[in-house]
């Protein structure tokens, strides 16, 4: 039995935010249904430019990555003006 695995992907925002929230949300929605792992979206709470979707408890953890970056292909999150880096930081519970 596998470990669950939590993805944390954190990134700074600076363009347009109500457009950047539509594109990140529906790519969101489609990795949730591709995966079954439902994401959240969250802003940093001093720094508002910072963005996080975490998805949590993954268990086929490569067919979740191909599915995430293959939506962040599809969506064209890449090329949304305004978005840094996308840092993919993956957890697994301590012991």
């Amino acid at each position: 039995m596998e470990i669950p695995v939590h993805f944390y992907v954190w990134y700074h925002a600076t363009g347009d935010a109500a457009a950047t929230h539509v594109a990140i949300a529906a790519m969101m929605a489609e990795v949730s249904r591709r995966t079954g792992v439902p994401g959240r979206l969250l802003v940093r709470r001093d720094k508002p430019s910072t963005w996080m979707e975490i998805y949590e408890g993954v268990n086929d953890v490569a067919m979740f990555e191909r599915e995430l970056s293959g939506a962040v292909a599809r969506h064209g999150i890449a090329c949304i003006d305004g978005l840094g880096d996308r840092h993919v930081e993956a957890f697994v519970a301590a012991g």
